[in-house]
Order: structure tokens, then sequence, then C-alpha cells
């Protein structure tokens, strides 16, 4: 009998060989503070491909300069840029992977010049005070989305996911601890929203790859943000056309109350609770390293696709090592089947 882990499974248009999905994590390598992934990032995402990974996410990608979180980190806020991202699409493509990668904007979570947040709050005494945006300042934002989206389906990409978590901007304007405005992008449920059901429609109507969307479950912040409001907003995020959504949370303040204790599987009732509420496909996140973890959120309907951070970190043939617990090694490729 095949593990669910090892189903194929779709999102959107895309049918995906199996349920391991590698996380976006940082790596801060670009070296020209240019934005475009260079022979590490081909290597380094590569690698996981041939290990057999599903679906890669490439790490948080800035849509304008002002928006990377440091100056190393990857860019598609430029035409320029195309061709490197390319590059690392077909070198991971070819081993059977499908790429998406992850628009970011880090908002205050920046340590470039010139950051820009929903109100002049400070994420810490470590960052700088962000300028309030304006109303065109938001349009323009949103345009750079857009533009970075279709130049990410330009290079490639299966899909875009778009980065509403970790305290990043589009999280700045969700949660009411940070957005003080008091125009229609603050204020009610509704309002702080909106900004991100205006992206993901306007990147809808845009591209044909799959867009999803990446959420903070909880800020740990009693009174703040909360499951019940991801819950309620990842049907939002349905309605408005995504095609999966990807659960994860906290690292939107730096003191919190309410933080769990970070195990093993601690964000898998967070996965849950919106999987309850959908019908889209949602990806579970969180300190998961065994494939029989994996295996038990699959059937034990928590997700339908489940994300490894560290642990392919750590072991980018994770996939092989499942196959061979599960016995399902004929599934391994032949090349590494000697090691199995």
């Amino acid at each position: 009998m095949q593990s669910k882990l090892f189903t194929p499974f779709k999102i959107g248009n895309i049918e995906i060989k199996n349920r391991i999905i590698m996380a976006p994590m940082c790596m801060y390598e670009v070296k020209k503070e240019d934005g475009r992934p260079r022979c590490f990032h081909r290597l380094h995402y590569s690698t996981r491909a041939i290990g057999g990974v599903g679906m890669i996410i490439v790490e948080a990608t800035a849509v304008e300069p002002r928006g990377r979180i440091s100056k190393k980190d990857l860019g598609l806020w430029s035409d320029e840029q195309i061709e490197a991202h390319a590059e690392l699409v077909k070198d991971c493509s070819k081993y059977g992977a499908k790429m998406a990668v992850q628009l970011a904007h880090a908002g205050r979570k920046s340590t470039c010049d010139g950051i820009i947040a929903p109100s002049e709050i400070k994420f810490s005494e470590e960052y700088a005070t962000p300028k309030k945006m304006s109303i065109e300042e938001i349009a323009s934002v949103k345009q750079s989305f857009i533009d970075a989206a279709v130049r990410a389906e330009n290079a490639g990409y299966d899909a875009v996911e778009i980065h509403a978590a970790h305290g990043y901007l589009i999280n700045q304007f969700l949660c009411a601890g940070i957005n003080k405005r008091e125009d229609n992008y603050g204020g009610s449920f509704e309002n702080r929203i909106k900004f991100l059901i205006e992206i993901l429609k306007e990147i809808k109507t845009s591209v044909k790859i799959a867009v999803g969307v990446r959420i903070s479950a909880s800020s740990w912040l009693n009174g703040d943000w909360d499951v019940e409001d991801s819950v309620r907003l990842a049907r939002e995020l349905e309605k408005n056309g995504a095609d999966f959504i990807h659960v994860s949370a906290g690292g939107i303040y730096a003191n919190v109350d309410a933080a769990p204790k970070f195990t093993s599987l601690y964000q898998a009732d967070y996965a849950k609770a919106v999987k309850s509420a959908v019908n889209i496909p949602v990806i579970a996140v969180g300190l998961i390293t065994k494939a029989g973890e994996c295996e038990a959120l699959l059937l034990g309907d928590v997700c339908d696709g489940v994300a490894l951070g560290r642990e392919l970190l750590r072991n980018p043939y994770f996939a092989f090592n499942a196959m061979k617990e599960f016995g399902e090694s004929d599934n391994i490729e032949n090349a590494y089947k000697r090691a199995y």
C-alpha cells in the first residue's frame, strides 16, 4: 500500500508528484546586492529537486529594493533579474520538482534604507522607525507585487506564494496592534485584509500560474490576530481565487505573551483549523522532521501538503529516506538506490 506522502496532488493547474514541499527559507546569499540568484541558489535548490522534493518554494524574494529583509535577499523587482531566476527554475524543474517563489515585502522588518509600514511603529529597538505609507505608496507596492508575479511567470515558475506572514508588510496590515490607520486600509477586519485581498485579486488577473498565500495563523499576542481571524481570512482568500494556503505562525511582534512551546508539529492545529474552513489545498509547516509525522498529518486530514524547512537543510534526501522507511525503495532515483 502506497503512503499518502508519495501520492500526487494538485495545486491550481499544476500536479505535484508527492506531498513533500520545501518551505521558503532565506539564505542571504546574494553577493552583489542585485537580487539575482547565483550558483549557490542553483545548487542549493536543485540538490533538493534531485532528492525528490515535490515542490520547492524559493525563499522570500523582494518585490522592490526597500522591501528586502537584508541587502543579500533575492529579488524580482526588475526585468533584469528574470534570466537568473529562469536558470534556477530550469535547473530544478528538470529533476521533477514544481517551482514556486515567495513574493515578499519586509515592511518595517527590513534593514535596508527607506523602510515603510502601515503605521510609524518600529518592530524593535534594533530596527528603524518606518515611514507610514501613503495611499499612493500602497498602490505602488501593490503594483510591485503584480509586476513581480508576472516576472515569476516569465521566468518559468509554476506558482507564486504571497508572503503575508511572519510580521512582514502584508502581515503588518492584518494586525491591529501594528496597523493604526484610519483610512480604508485600517480599523475593521475587512479594511485590514483589503491590501492582501487586492494584491491577490490583481495577481490572479495578471498571471495564469497558481497563486497561494502564506499566513501567520496567530500573532501570539492576546487580543491581536488569532486562529479565528485566520479562518475568516482563509475563507476570503479562497473566495478571491487563492489556489493554496500555507499556514505558519508568529514573527509579528518582538515580544509576545501567548507563544506555544516550539516542539514538533506545534503549528499543526493551525493548519487543521484552516483546512476545515476551505476546499483549496492547505500546507502545514513547523518543525516537522520525520516521515511518520508527515504521513500522520496527511492521514489525519490536517493538510494536503507538508512543508519541511530545517529538515531539508540538514538532509536534501529526506524523500529517499522516507521511501525506504515506507517500503517504497523502488521509487528512489536509480543513481541513489545503492545507498539504500
